[in-house]
């Protein structure tokens, strides 16, 4: 029998204890499923909080874990760059100390060049010197062996 049913006509007193009766059972039972629903959806609504944040705590983990390997890269990248710097500064160095010694050994063997192009002049010379003075010495001797 409905509610509505119940509630339009008049019934005896054992029936009406009865239908009141039905009426708080079934209040009793609409109420637990409230009690219910509200409970379910409460452990559902801290289920999915918990999940959101424990998501949200995942991401940011991934997250710093790609800067770090990103950074890791490009802090080698830059630490290879100093370094690389380093070495051509020290390697300039290196040519301006070579460039300056070339120098000097080109002047000194100029200047061995010039001793050696001198003591060449200076043979010649004494070869034309002792040339002239076999010449005056044979001179010397015919007009000495003339007379």
């Amino acid at each position: 029998m409905s509610l509505s049913a119940a509630r339009g006509r008049v019934l005896p007193f054992s029936e009406k204890e009865k239908t009141e009766e039905e009426t708080g059972t079934l209040e009793s039972s609409l109420l637990q499923l409230i009690d219910d629903n509200r409970r379910s959806s409460l452990q559902l609504r801290e289920k999915t909080e918990r999940s959101r944040k424990e998501a949200i705590r995942h991401a940011a983990r991934t997250a710093d874990l790609l800067v770090k390997a990103v950074n890791g890269g490009v802090e080698e990248c830059f630490v290879n760059e100093k370094r690389i710097e380093s070495e051509i500064r020290n390697l300039a160095v290196t040519v301006a100390k070579f460039g300056k010694q070339m120098d000097q050994w080109l002047a000194v063997t100029h200047a061995v060049n010039s001793a050696v192009k001198e003591i060449g002049d200076f043979e010649n010379w004494m070869k034309t010197m002792e040339f002239d003075c076999k010449k005056i010495t044979a001179a010397i001797r015919n007009i000495h062996e003339d007379q």
